[in-house]
């Protein structure tokens, strides 16, 4: 951004040309010295909307000069509030986003420089509610299935098409913890009930 409210007479040599038309600066006009040239005054213009520049800010894009709102054109703009993103930006999924407007679209928590998942509408989630939403729930607690504060894994039992925290894997009748390994202290379902090998056998008796 630069000032231009006070244009100079130059002392512009015989052969020094204006930087966008290549024509000669006479040494009786005035001169706009600008990113490292001189232009005519009539010259020096927004490289979009052809505003001149000379009194006023502008702004330099890979060397050419812009006008202010020809400049703000030019930048990204925000995934969530759609404006441009004049300061710092943030990029997540391939999307632009103020640092501020990046949040869980659950709690609203920002998002910067944490863990977080995408939803399948693409709408991002902090981890605990992405779980809380989107996690398989234990048919035991009706408590969604997630990893221990800290951790990033859990273990789901899956038995009879249900799902099952490791606490919760026990015998419907005795309670009895129920190994998930093919073995005497596993499941050994029947109608329908997770049962332990000694009240499969009793249910079958009675």
């Amino acid at each position: 951004m630069q000032d231009m409210e006070h244009p100079q007479r130059q002392s512009v040599p015989v052969n020094e040309s204006c930087g966008r038309c290549n024509q000669p600066l006479p040494r009786a006009q005035p001169a706009v010295r600008a990113l490292g040239q001189l232009f005519h005054i009539s010259c020096f213009t927004c490289q979009q909307c052809q505003q001149q520049l000379q009194g006023g800010q502008f702004y330099s894009l890979e060397g050419t000069p812009y006008c202010e709102g020809c400049y703000t054109e030019t930048l990204e703009k925000c995934n969530t509030c759609g404006q441009p993103i004049t300061d710092r930006m943030l990029r997540a999924t391939g999307k632009a986003y103020h640092p501020q407007c990046f949040t869980c679209v659950v709690c609203a928590c920002p998002l910067e420089g944490t863990s977080f998942i995408m939803d399948q509408r693409n709408q991002p989630h902090c981890v605990s509610d992405y779980h809380k939403q989107y996690a398989p729930r234990c048919s035991v607690c009706s408590e969604p299935i997630t990893p221990e504060p800290g951790r990033e894994e859990t273990v789901r039992v899956v038995a009879l098409d249900k799902n099952f925290h490791m606490k919760c894997y026990k015998c419907e009748d005795c309670g009895k913890p129920l190994s998930i390994e093919a073995d005497d202290n596993g499941c050994f379902p029947l109608d329908g009930h997770v049962l332990c090998r000694k009240c499969h056998t009793a249910r079958v008796q009675t």
